[in-house]
């Protein structure tokens, strides 16, 4: 027999082990310089939004220590005589812009699902720059557009709302003793005409949201939901709907901070009035930035610094909707309201 051993290695030391391979990539100059100049536009957004909301505090300290918390309740605007508030225009600003997210969210919907998932890649094209065409259109285009033809045509819809659903309150249409107003001079600059022209306004930037946001759904889960017996709108429906939330609210908050800004065609359509009217199809309503631009060239020291209150009711609650609207999006991509 033969006697055989094993040969023991020593011990490795430290010295002898393999140093790891740092994976850090060496520093280039392309990226600090992109790192840089996102930084310094992404601060300079956010100086320039503080700047803007000192500014317009700062301005409005004067009408603010005047009219008090009852800035915010009081309907008349009369600055000279010490009785002002955005009451009026606040309700005014808000109702035209949920009459036109009413309108706008599923029109901008049906027309970004049509070109993203019905037409033909042909035409898909043509749609899309005609619809971005659509964006780049100035307002008054849309208020002439809409004071010399559109009004005409809604005044008729609006007089058949109000017959048929007048039982609403906010479809009736009457006088101070309650009588059903049926002259179609009631009917005309009405909140209703004017959500109508700043929904169609939007559409176009809500559309250009969503449908980026439908055309980059998974096309493995666009087919399986195919294979499996579904119909295109079942597809539609279980795979591209839910990938597009983030899109969708994106979309349709982004119109509603339009829609809470818009100016010259609010102003050219609207017949102002200093009260609360919650009849949508009535004559009369008012929003913040019409108040603004129609008082704005003739107003004293006082009223300019009462107007930038107003100015700053509607800043904060174009923050309030853009802060509100980026944390659900954040939400929907993170898959943290996912099924």
């Amino acid at each position: 027999m033969t006697d055989t051993t094993t040969a023991v290695l020593p011990p490795t030391t430290d010295a002898a082990k393999p140093t790891p391979r740092s994976l850090k990539s060496a520093p280039v100059i392309a990226d600090r310089v992109f790192r840089t100049t996102a930084y310094a536009a992404g601060t300079i957004t956010v100086a320039v939004m503080l700047a803007v909301g000192i500014f317009l505090t700062a301005r409005a300290g004067d009408a603010l220590a005047v009219a008090g918390p009852s800035f915010l309740t009081t309907q008349e605007w009369s600055p000279e005589t010490g009785t002002f508030g955005v009451a009026a225009v606040l309700f005014g600003t808000v109702t035209i812009a949920l009459v036109a997210m009413t309108i706008s969210v599923p029109l901008a919907m049906g027309t970004a699902l049509l070109i993203s998932e019905i037409v033909p890649p042909r035409a898909r094209g043509l749609l899309i720059t005609m619809v971005d065409l659509m964006a780049a259109v100035p307002s008054v285009v849309f208020g002439l557009w809409g004071v010399f033809f559109l009004q005409a045509g809604v005044i008729p819809v609006a007089q058949w709302i109000s017959t048929y659903f007048g039982w609403i309150p906010i479809f009736r249409v009457a006088d101070e003793t309650g009588a059903r107003l049926t002259d179609a001079g009631a009917y005309t600059s009405s909140a209703f005409i004017a959500g109508i022209v700043v929904a169609l306004m939007v559409v176009p930037t809500q559309t250009s949201v969503m449908r980026e946001a439908f055309s980059q759904a998974p096309l493995g889960e666009r087919e399986g939901a195919l294979a499996l017996g579904s119909t295109r709108w079942g597809m539609i429906r279980a795979v591209v709907l839910p990938f597009g939330r983030g899109g969708i609210i994106g979309g349709t908050m982004l119109g509603l901070g339009r829609a809470l800004g818009e100016t010259i065609a609010v102003v050219m359509i609207i017949s102002p009035i200093f009260t609360i009217n919650t009849e949508l199809l009535k004559t009369g309503t008012n929003s913040v930035s019409a108040l603004i631009a129609l008082r704005y060239g003739e107003a004293s020291q006082f009223g300019l610094s009462a107007l930038m209150a107003a100015g700053l009711v509607l800043f904060i609650i174009t923050l309030i909707v853009n802060f509100t609207a980026s944390t659900i999006v954040a939400r929907s991509r993170s898959g943290a309201e996912s099924n």
